[in-house]
């Protein structure tokens, strides 16, 4: 009987069991080690810098260095913000093909840690609120891309890889569409199609409520051949063999868009408490 207990106990250690959806999951029971954690006592430059970058005709721009204040550090969070400053103004943020964006009223905050923080799978994870939500436009994101992504900006000779073929493939953690639902999110894999600029957006993805009000851990990790995706810890989606398509080294964006031309006033907040990056030991 003792030997039966023990076997037990030592087989509990080394793993568990996931349901989702009818399929079992046996997880090896492995630490998670810390290679990256940032929170945000400061704007530390190693590990990010802002992206300028026109993308989804977004109708903001995207300024640099805290223009406006769009992305604050202060009281040990990072504020990214979208703020409406009352009057049109030229924009340098261009798109991939050249195309430079029009005058706007609108700035916003947007950073990368391309170039400073990149990883190969293992563990992302922010703990992030939104100061309100569900508003026409809103589009605050949390994600992950290739690091041979060829948009700017463009600072290593191997950053030739469009958008969303491996090299340069996405994964969404946490985004908000405040024209859909207050207090939802989806996350999941863009799934490619083989193709340049041509993604599967919704195949993979879920959506999922919560008090977007408050602060909650978002985060995915590769799981063999799988990528899970947690809520504070709790596995809320999965994408079932789709880790290995994303053998590359990722680097994390945090930005806070606006997407339509519904009006705003003042500004919109995301309030990002920490990023980490872990392995398993």
């Amino acid at each position: 009987m003792k030997y039966g207990i023990y076997t037990m106990i030592a087989i509990c250690l080394l793993s568990c069991i996931k349901e989702n959806k009818g399929v079992t999951h046996i997880v090896e029971d492995t630490v998670w080690e810390i290679d990256f954690l940032d929170n945000f006592d400061t704007f530390n430059s190693d590990n990010w810098q802002d992206q300028r970058i026109w993308v989804n005709n977004e109708t903001h721009c995207y300024v640099p260095d805290n223009e406006f204040g769009t992305r604050e550090v202060s009281d040990g969070t990072l504020k990214l913000k979208v703020v409406n400053i009352g009057k049109k103004r030229p924009c340098d943020n261009f798109d991939k093909h050249g195309n430079q964006h029009p005058e706007t009223q609108y700035v916003a905050g947007r950073i990368a840690s391309k170039n400073r923080k990149e990883f190969i799978k293992g563990k992302w994870t922010a703990r992030l609120k939104l100061r309100n939500n569900g508003e026409p436009s809103m589009f605050p994101a949390w994600w992950i891309l290739g690091s041979q992504n060829n948009e700017s900006p463009v600072q290593e000779a191997d950053e030739t890889v469009c958008w969303p073929m491996t090299g340069s493939g996405e994964i969404d953690i946490f985004e908000h569409h405040g024209d859909h639902h207050k207090n939802s999110f989806t996350t999941g894999a863009i799934k490619s199609l083989e193709e340049c600029n041509k993604g599967d957006w919704w195949t993979l993805r879920k959506s999922l409520n919560a008090n977007l009000g408050e602060f909650h851990e978002y985060s995915v990790e590769w799981e063999k051949d799988d990528l899970v995706y947690r809520l504070d810890e709790k596995e809320v989606h999965r994408n079932i063999g789709e880790g290995n398509k994303y053998p590359e080294s990722m680097f994390a964006i945090l930005n806070y868009a606006k997407i339509t031309d519904s009006p705003m006033e003042g500004e919109w907040v995301m309030e990002v408490d920490w990023v980490k990056h872990e392995y398993r030991k």
